[in-house]
């Protein structure tokens, strides 16, 4: 093996020699002169002088700034592991907080995080360019972080998008088409290029018209605001497509629009297609769905409760589904613990205009048609043999077996619901100022999602971070004296609708009709389409393939299934108050980047206001903290129950809904839960308020949010908090395993309810008990060694806690009703589960479990007061005995099973490698990868900010 890798990279240096080295060239610098204007005399990049901080920000972002790669740096990474200046030096620092917090200070915070003051030392200054007379880009040395000072608010926000350019064009590139549902016919067709445009595409089904009249509503019906922003969105995007022309005349484009045969490295034949405004709408719809989406999945929903009612009768079985449901479990984590209540989206008395499918007449609407080629190999049809790439290239397919984007790198399933925050009032701090500590969970990529910046210009004037391709404002970070950041909230702001089907003919319908019940009319589904095709490149060889993806659009939403009730066809849709609203939230983010609008908590919270995705907004400054959570929150029927379908009559719609903009009437700002002030906020995606639902199941009474809670608590009653306590409590919970810390202690006094008499069982749980006493972490033993203290007994829990889950609930709820809630809800979700909600390597972890399922039940067995149980006593039928026995069986089974059957390994770690199975791995979105760094379940990007001053 150790001499065809070598024979591999001899031939594959060999074809890069014969590429020639003008494919690489690095782009020009423009330096600026000593004396130069552009560079400030205490700090470069023209950085003004209002920053308040005074050296207390921090930040990071891994793994670097740096996301473009030419054709050469991918091939010296695949074939030398070396990488491109900036594109991995704050991946170290990032990875050793893991192993390096319990000795945190103030003092050594930069030993783990950048220094975000604004602008750049004079001694620190490394590249400077200019790429228009009224903006200068200055990149320190340390972190080739973009600093943008501009003159103009044209030339600043051309700046901007010069600098995304500058390091994240192909990135850019793969997500305004997958924005588009068109991967596979720009970058290939693999197999998780397919898998990705395919779980998009339903999400957001555009027309080219329907992405114009985006823009344009903004523009011209969002007022001055609305001008300036598509104004902003302009100039960047001239600033995007500058750097593209450049580069690609100056051949140091990225590497990736080569190896996709999209330019030819030789002739530089080829084109790198000019980027637009209605790309940035594109892919705003991408990053909202991603991450500020919420709702949904009420057919799912409605199944297990039918489940439910089968088994039990309808009154039981509804009691049943609803303790699962845990809608307002009273004993859930909240963020706004001071006793408000925020009633949205809440069960009524009697709900009306349920629209329960028939059992088992519920089909998903099928999205793939005309498959050929490649493209046959998910229906079942062998594909065809590979077409060999241009002779040239051969060489160097062996570099790219997986594609650019290796199966599984992206699965935009994975991030619902991630960040977290931790907030602290001056009232309990050493300084008497507020702290915190917060950041958005997005993920581990390479090239990072995210980008860096700084941003001053007129009107103007923050640093953070910024999803790529719409990075005109920060939408993360910091102002002069304020920071910000933001959790997914994940409230209900998706309906599912029942449509009649009807045909125009008069016929009788059947569910594969194609026409719908409207007002009285039977009117046509409107049909969006794309067909795809793709040849072999060399980085991914598959062979020629293509297909057609459909989806039926209605006045009620995009059509997700079919199924009858009482016998009658409909169609199940989905409607998100967001959708034709993608980019609406610019004038928030505009709001937030703005001096003259942000002065405190309460124009913090107005410009939240304007946001429309379904986010929990936190805020700091010198003085106050604050919390707002946004999102276009439509006003329903009270009558109905917007945890399941609902008929599609104008009775049951929203109030004042407009179809022909997708608009209608919301809550008022007043009704979204909010604070100022509160002694300390945690959010890590979790329940907001009191009669706040957050559309779906698993809110109950553990959460991952009490990890944070809990430690936050403590600190808090404690007093004296200081950035570096702060970030040791959440750097701790992001190493500890949520079910060792609250719900093993329940475990095990129901094992120790009796004497264990077996050896080997009394070992395993002593293991587990000394464990738990240690903190129940997963952490290494020491940094670097790659083995965890406690291995055994972390190998235990992995091993019991779904053997012990089964056990528990499926035999008193049978097969059938277990499955339709595990579908709702997936029992487990620790760091090395590959086939949990997040996949394998992906950090963020204990989000999704039966965890507050499992700790009620056996809180109830063994006879403590439970808030808001389970309907039904479980684990061992509600005896105490019969449920030790359970316990014992399932710790037996597990623990017989090796490190190998528990780890089995996979393309990236060896069978039985536990801390590598736990390991997060940069999924690869473009030629480069980057090393493997401990688990930790943290935040991707993070702030560490307090606040001496103030204006």
């Amino acid at each position: 093996m150790q001499r065809r890798t070598g024979r591999l990279r001899a031939a594959a240096a060999a074809a890069l020699l014969a590429l020639g080295a003008t494919l690489v060239a690095p782009p020009p610098l423009a330096a600026a002169a000593p004396n130069s204007p552009t560079l400030d005399s205490a700090r470069a990049g023209g950085a003004p002088a209002h920053d308040y901080c005074q050296g207390q920000c921090a930040d990071i972002l891994p793994p670097g700034a740096t996301g473009n790669a030419t054709l050469m740096q991918i091939l010296g990474n695949k074939l030398f592991g070396t990488h491109p200046p900036h594109s991995t030096d704050q991946l170290a620092p990032y990875g050793a907080l893991a192993g390096g917090y319990q000795n945190l200070t103030d003092g050594t915070l930069t030993d783990f995080f950048n220094d975000a003051s604004f602008g750049v030392p004079q001694d620190q200054v490394g590249d400077v360019t200019a790429p228009r007379g009224d903006v200068t880009i200055t990149r320190d040395k340390k972190t080739g972080v973009p600093h943008i000072k501009g003159t103009t608010r044209y030339g600043t926000e051309f700046g901007a998008g010069y600098a995304a350019g500058q390091d994240r064009l192909w990135l850019m590139d793969l997500f305004r088409h997958i924005g588009r549902g068109e991967l596979t016919s720009f970058a290939g067709g693999a197999p998780a290029n397919q898998g990705l445009e395919q779980q998009f595409f339903p999400q957001a089904p555009y027309t080219e018209q329907d992405l114009q009249k985006q823009v344009e509503a903004i523009r011209d019906h969002k007022g001055a605001r609305g001008r300036q922003a598509m104004a902003d969105a302009q100039a960047y995007v001239d600033g995007i497509n500058a750097y593209r022309e450049q580069s690609k005349n100056g051949r140091y484009f990225p590497g990736e629009y080569v190896l996709t045969g999209h330019i030819d490295a030789v002739t530089n034949a080829g084109e790198i297609a000019p980027f637009k405004l209605t790309d940035l709408i594109a892919l705003a719809s991408v990053v909202g769905g991603l991450f500020g989406n919420g709702g949904g999945g009420e057919v799912n929903s409605a199944l297990a409760l039918l489940s439910a009612q089968h088994k039990y009768g309808v009154r039981k079985g509804t009691e049943v589904w609803e303790s699962f449901r845990e809608r307002n479990d009273p004993e859930a984590v909240k963020t706004l613990h001071d006793g408000q209540r925020f009633p949205y989206a809440v069960k009524p008395a009697k709900a009306k205009g349920t629209a329960l499918p028939d059992p088992g007449s519920v089909t998903p609407e099928p999205l793939v048609f005309d498959r050929t080629g490649a493209a046959t190999a998910k229906g079942g049809k062998a594909p065809q043999d590979p077409v060999p790439a241009p002779k040239k290239y051969r060489k160097l397919q062996g570099l790219f077996k997986d594609g650019v984007l290796p199966e599984g790198s992206f699965n935009p399933t994975q991030h619902r619901g991630m960040s977290n925050a931790l907030l602290v009032s001056g009232k309990h701090t050493a300084s008497g100022h507020p702290v915190a500590v917060f950041g958005p969970q997005t993920g581990y990529f390479a090239p990072q999602l995210l980008m860096l910046q700084e941003i001053q210009g007129p009107g103007i004037s923050a640093r953070g971070a910024s999803f790529a391709g719409v990075g005109m404002y920060v939408q993360l970070g910091r102002g002069q004296d304020y920071a910000w950041s933001a959790t997914s909230a994940g409230q209900d702001i998706t309906d599912t609708y029942a449509v009649d089907l009807c045909n125009p003919d008069g016929s009788k319908p059947t569910k594969d009709s194609t026409s719908y019940r409207y007002h009285g009319a039977c009117i046509p589904m409107e049909k969006l389409e794309r067909t795809n095709s793709w040849k072999p490149t060399i980085a991914d060889p598959t062979a020629a393939g293509s297909y057609r993806m459909r989806v039926y659009r209605t006045k009620w939403g995009t059509v997700t299934h079919r199924a009858t009730i009482k016998g009658r066809p409909v169609a199940y849709t989905a409607l998100r108050s967001t959708y034709r609203h993608e980019a609406d939230s610019i004038i928030g983010f505009q709001m937030l980047n703005d001096p003259s609008y942000v002065r405190g908590a309460a124009t913090f919270k107005k410009a939240a206001q304007h946001i429309g995705y379904a986010f929990n907004w936190f805020y700091a400054d010198s003085r106050d903290i604050a919390y707002y959570n946004s999102g276009l929150n439509p006003v329903r029927n009270p009558d109905v129950d917007p945890a399941l379908p609902i008929a599609a009559d104008p009775a049951y719609a929203w109030k004042g809904y407009d179809p022909a903009t997708n608009t209608t009437d919301y809550t008022p700002p007043a009704q979204h839960p909010q604070s100022v002030d509160q002694d300390y906020y945690v959010s890590w995606n979790n329940k907001q308020a009191e009669d706040y639902d957050s559309a779906g199941f698993g809110n109950g009474t553990v959460h991952r949010a009490n990890l944070l809670d809990d430690r936050v608590r403590a600190l808090t009653k404690e007093g004296g908090v200081t950035r570096a306590s702060l970030t040791r409590a959440m750097a701790e919970a992001a190493v500890t395993d949520l079910r060792g810390e609250d719900v093993l202690p329940e475990m095990l006094r129901v094992l120790r309810s009796k004497p264990i008499g077996d050896p080997a069982l009394q070992t395993a749980v002593q293991q587990l008990e000394a464990w738990r006493k240690d903190g129940a972490q997963r952490h290494e033993t020491t940094p670097g060694s790659h083995t965890y203290a406690h291995s055994d007994a972390v190998r235990l829990m992995d091993a019991w806690w779904p053997r012990m889950i089964v056990a528990t609930f499926e035999p008193g709820l049978g097969g059938d009703l277990y499955q339709a809630l595990t579908s709702n809800l997936a029992i487990d979700e620790s760091p090395s589960a590959g086939h949990g909600p997040t996949g394998a390597h992906a950090g963020s972890a204990f989000q999704y479990g039966w965890w507050s399922y499992a700790d009620k039940d056996l809180r109830s067995v063994l006879g403590e007061q439970v808030k808001g149980p389970l309907a039904e006593r479980y684990c061992g039928n509600g005896k105490l005995s019969a449920c030790r026995d359970t316990l014992l069986d399932t710790l037996r089974q597990a623990a017989a099973q090796t490190a190998e059957q528990v780890y089995p390994g996979d393309d990236n770690c060896k069978a039985g490698d536990q801390w590598c199975a736990d390991a997060i791995i940069h999924r690869a979105v473009g030629g480069l990868t980057h090393a493997t760094i401990s688990w930790q379940n943290r935040p991707t990007y993070q702030q560490v900010v307090e606040f001496p001053a103030h204006r």
